[in-house]
């Protein structure tokens, strides 16, 4: 009960914590206890002139990536410099046995911060046997749909939220048999009772700089052992690139820690707050004196659109947010759209600073934390600039 928990976080503060200790004993995998000392002393040998090329790629559920290594005889300049690839894509949920091979097509490139330069991680697009886009290879028609408006230069920032767990899906730090205090001191909150899993945050932002991800900020959030990074601003496919970049590398860095980085939309049900991935977006026009006026523009054609957006929004098209987008822990309803200026209760928020300098961008606060960033970027751009009206996306030709 609630009365419980706040006794027991009491007993916690007060220095009693003998019960706690014996209860927080997390799940780990077996792999982090390898020695790592033992593994560098091989990561530290010379390799030559090759390189090792680390391919990644999205699998058939949309969300969980997979990646494997090969190795090159001198190291890729440019996208181009990097061979196609195969894969079996009846175990990655893609293919059927029959007629497994699918294709990897580099697609963009980011120093490796693992094995360190010059190696590479590569993200690529997924092809079928005939050569179309798998399924969940949703890279291909956002791209196109960028460069139609490329003149327009829009700019995406997404704040990816995720969960640390063990590998039991408990949350990391919390104790076994209960829950930590309730919301309130977690929120960019420091210190042991506070803040769970500070080394894997800083882990992976020390990662993403050194691979080239558009990283810009870090922050724990409201639901202790949940966090956030920012990536961005970022133009066009750029954003999606990036922000699976940088979800690849948080899975490794977990690994390593022998945890597990959830996206689920809401881990744990009850009054904690879910996960989402507020995307932040402007064009030219917006960023621009009086640029308001098309940031009202562009939430007035969302609004009228608001089922297609949902939709587009979650891998499950919608089910997954239907657990998150309550109307509580700082989230609008999923059946409903409202936009307002510092509303994080809203659909739409426009930051205070916007209203006041009549220019910059808005956040839409709907998409959920396990979105594919393809899909949330093209919507946006389908809505705000190609004016596509209906449920449905319209179809533009090869």
């Amino acid at each position: 009960t609630e009365t419980t928990v706040r006794f027991n976080f009491l007993r916690c503060k007060l220095g009693l914590v003998t019960f706690f200790q014996g209860s927080v004993k997390m799940a780990t995998s077996e792999s982090a206890s390898l020695s790592k000392a033992v593994k560098q002393q091989y990561m530290d040998l010379p390799q030559g002139d090759k390189v090792q090329a680390m391919y990644i790629w999205i699998d058939g559920t949309g969300e969980g990536l997979r990646c494997k290594t090969r190795t090159l005889d001198s190291e890729p300049k440019a996208i181009d410099d990097l061979p196609e690839w195969n894969f079996d894509g009846s175990s990655t949920y893609q293919s059927e046995g029959s007629n497994s091979d699918m294709y990897l097509i580099p697609a963009a490139m980011f120093r490796d911060p693992f094995r360190k330069d010059p190696n590479k991680l590569v993200l690529c697009e997924v092809l079928k046997y005939n050569r179309k886009p798998a399924e969940t290879n949703l890279r291909r028609m956002c791209k196109k749909i960028m460069e139609m408006v490329e003149n327009q230069v829009p700019w995406f920032g997404m704040e990816q939220e995720y969960t640390i767990l063990g590998t039991d899906g408990h949350p990391f730090g919390w104790p076994s048999n209960g829950f930590p205090g309730p919301q309130g001191p977690y929120y960019c909150g420091v210190g042991a009772d506070k803040a769970y899993g500070r080394d894997i945050v800083e882990a992976h932002y020390r990662a993403c700089l050194y691979a080239g991800v558009q990283i810009c900020g870090t922050n724990a959030e409201v639901m202790p052992a949940q966090w956030e990074f920012q990536v961005g601003p970022c133009e066009g496919i750029n954003m999606g690139d990036h922000l699976w970049a940088a979800r690849f590398i948080l899975h490794r860095v977990c690994e390593d820690f022998g945890v597990v980085a959830s996206f689920d939309p809401k881990p744990i049900p009850g009054n904690w707050n879910g996960a989402g991935c507020h995307t932040n977006f402007s064009t030219k026009e917006m960023r621009e004196d009086g640029g308001l006026r098309a940031i009202e523009e562009s939430i007035e054609k969302l609004g009228k659109r608001h089922r297609y957006h949902i939709c587009a929004y979650d891998p499950k098209g919608g089910l997954d947010n239907a657990r998150r987008l309550t109307g509580h822990h700082e989230t609008s309803n999923i059946h409903e759209f409202s936009a307002g200026v510092a509303n994080r209760g809203a659909s739409i928020r426009i930051p205070r600073s916007v209203g006041q300098d009549k220019k910059g961008y808005f956040e839409d606060r709907r998409p959920s934390a396990n979105c594919d960033p393809y899909a949330v970027t093209e919507a946006m751009i389908r809505t705000c600039l190609l004016s596509e009206v209906g449920e449905e996306p319209t179809e533009y030709s090869k």
